[in-house]
């Protein structure tokens, strides 16, 4: 009773007697048998528990390491205290998909890596998955209320890609009471949420459920609708008040060696993007024909990053043979999560550290990968030790699939557009005034990888909430000004 009432009392730094505890995972031969997300949810009282290790820090490092600065020790004080619906609401002030970022942010790399009772050697607090507990907890409870959509200002606009940075700024320019179009490629919004994100770690529920949150706002959401081919640019500037680009990039890095052109050498978009639409029921012949369907085959994955992570995990729940991934980099040095590798390896991933392929060979089908051994060399421009090639240590590696996930590239910007009057910079991205986010076209915005290169999902959705003012602040100048010229 004496302990209960010094809880009550004082609910929070409990790291050094409360140890750090994430919750449960099933384990990797069960997991790794379907798609559903591999771990449990917090109960109410581990929820409280975990967020009461938070010391509460005077400098923050959880949020100023987060991309959407959340009021991280805020929302993990309310939820310790068991006020849980306003810990959702606070979580909310700063995110439009905070039960998203629970689940994929790499938390380890941002907000827990600086944590400070990490520092002391008492294990960060679980703030993601406390986040993904709140804002769970808030749509069972129905706390999550609909939009609320503001007086209309008699303006549009026209947001090109319904992924994160895209769908975020949606949500903050339609409760600012402006007509919002939204143009997608495909067939259903959300972009990598929903096409290239497995469910093993983001379910697929939880991305429609944000979806129709928004469509039901008045949100209009124009699918299947190519840029470029079923409108141009210029035509969609002459039907909005204002144009924000938000598609993200696609394009597959490409390499160039012998017999990267043989069947079975894949890209990892497309292997995902096939994976993902199977689960939604969907019919995808080259899955159905076996060409993007790992079961029975020896994998090869090539790359180091969370998409890589991704495939391996994914041709283990689709039966493969052997699943290995090659890495020109070692453990400590690779982009990836080490989450997810932990994870890969416990559901029988092999890991080949400091290699990367020289050829594939096979007759029409690729049948072996050549292997160069790598040694790390100096640091390169980004700080890491750069890999070079050890003669004396190639190998070959049996292969019926090999996935290229060496990360993604802009499209054929201005040209995919039909708009090449449209500022990009020599990588390809779209240029922007940063101060604005402007584009060199008067009232085209755009955000996320389409400028950044490949990033971060948290960082589309900060794009996305940030240039909401900028376009705001455009619109209400251009409404003011034909205001007056009348």
């Amino acid at each position: 009773m004496t302990e209960k009432v010094k809880i009550e009392k004082k609910p929070m730094l409990k790291f050094v007697d409360l140890g750090q505890e994430y919750p449960d995972k099933r384990g990797a031969e069960l997991r790794a048998q379907d798609f559903k997300e591999i771990s449990d949810r917090y109960n109410g009282d581990s929820a409280q528990d975990q967020s009461s290790r938070c010391s509460q820090c005077g400098v923050p490092y959880c949020s100023v390491h987060c991309p959407l600065h959340n009021h991280i020790p805020d929302w993990l004080k309310l939820t310790a205290e068991g006020r849980l619906r306003e810990a959702y609401e606070m979580s909310a002030m700063t995110s439009t998909m905070p039960e998203i970022c629970g689940r994929i942010c790499p938390q380890d790399r941002l907000c827990e890596g600086n944590c400070v009772i990490e520092f002391s050697g008492h294990g960060a607090v679980t703030i993601g998955s406390v986040e993904k507990y709140i804002t769970d907890s808030a749509w069972e409870n129905g706390w999550v209320e609909p939009i609320e959509v503001g007086p209309s200002r008699g303006q549009s606009i026209g947001i090109i890609g319904a992924g994160p940075g895209g769908l975020s700024a949606a949500e903050y320019m339609r409760t600012a009471g402006y007509d919002v179009h939204i143009y997608d490629r495909y067939d259903r919004a959300g972009g990598l949420l929903t096409y290239g994100i497995p469910g093993f770690k983001l379910e697929k529920d939880v991305v429609m459920r944000r979806i129709e949150r928004l469509s039901d706002a008045g949100i209009i959401f124009h699918q299947n609708f190519e840029v470029g081919k079923d409108a141009t640019l210029e035509e969609l500037r002459s039907k909005h008040d204002a144009i924000l680009i938000a598609t993200g990039v696609y394009k597959g890095r490409e390499v160039k060696m012998p017999g990267v052109g043989l069947g079975g050498v894949e890209k990892a978009l497309d292997y995902l993007t096939a994976s993902n639409r199977k689960s939604f029921g969907d019919t995808v012949p080259d899955f159905d024909n076996g060409k993007l369907d790992a079961k029975g085959k020896d994998v090869v994955v090539i790359g180091g990053g969370d998409t890589a992570m991704d495939c391996v995990r994914t041709a283990i729940r689709q039966g493969a043979k052997s699943v290995k991934c090659l890495y020109r980099r070692d453990r400590d040095n690779m982009p990836g999560s080490q989450r997810e590798v932990a994870n890969a390896e416990d559901e029988g991933v092999e890991f080949i550290w400091l290699s990367g392929p020289k050829s594939f060979d096979g007759d029409v089908n690729v049948q072996t990968v050549n292997v160069a051994k790598m040694v790390l060399g100096a640091a390169d421009a980004s700080g890491r030790r750069a890999p070079e090639p050890d003669p004396s240590g190639d190998f070959s590696l049996n292969a019926d699939m090999v996935i290229m996930a060496l990360g993604f590239e802009p499209e054929e910007l201005p040209t995919l557009f039909d708009a090449p009057e449209l500022g990009v910079t020599r990588w390809g991205t779209v240029r922007v005034d940063h101060q604005n986010m402007m584009t060199n076209l008067d009232g085209v915005f755009a955000v996320g990888d389409i400028v950044r290169g490949a990033s971060l999902v948290v960082w589309a959705i900060r794009d996305g909430r940030d240039v909401t003012e900028h376009m705001h602040n455009y619109l209400h100048h251009k409404a003011t000004n034909a205001k007056n010229a009348a």
